[in-house]
């Protein structure tokens, strides 16, 4: 399997089945713009794997310094096709992400997981990350 970086308006496109799954609350258009937008303002790095030409799962990542954690890589969205889970996609997009942060000299790799994703948390556990703080929200107007 291919880990590929989506580039283009159709293969950030091509990524929207996937990434609906975790954020429904998007539509095509509004998802497209977006990262087009994050990419260019941000440092937002869409990447996925297709098979038969569909995309199976996909990632958005970004590295930035914190006063925290000095250099770090934090992981934005991950997301399997639920047609497509066990299959090992997730992990292998983890493993590439891992790997590309040190590549890319980040001292630690961050992420926020909701409280009902079992089944990432399994995942993200069986990296042996750490669970290291809460995180806390608040809608503003």
């Amino acid at each position: 399997m291919n880990i590929r970086t989506a580039i283009t308006e159709s293969e950030i496109r091509a990524c929207y089945p996937a990434m609906r799954e975790l954020r429904p609350h998007l539509s095509e258009e509004v998802f497209v713009s977006q990262v087009q937008r994050q990419m260019q303002n941000h440092g937002y790095v869409l990447i996925y794997i297709a098979a038969e030409g569909e995309v199976m799962a996909a990632a958005g990542y970004r590295v930035a310094e914190f006063l925290a954690w000095g250099k770090a890589c934090y992981l934005d969205d991950l997301v399997t096709l639920e047609s497509a889970r066990k299959h090992g996609y997730g992990g292998m997009l983890l493993d590439w992400l891992m790997n590309k942060a040190e590549e890319l000299g980040c001292r630690q790799f961050h992420l926020d997981s909701g409280v009902q994703r079992h089944d990432a948390h399994r995942l993200y556990l069986g990296r042996k990350m750490q669970i290291t703080s809460h995180h806390f929200a608040k809608a503003l107007a």
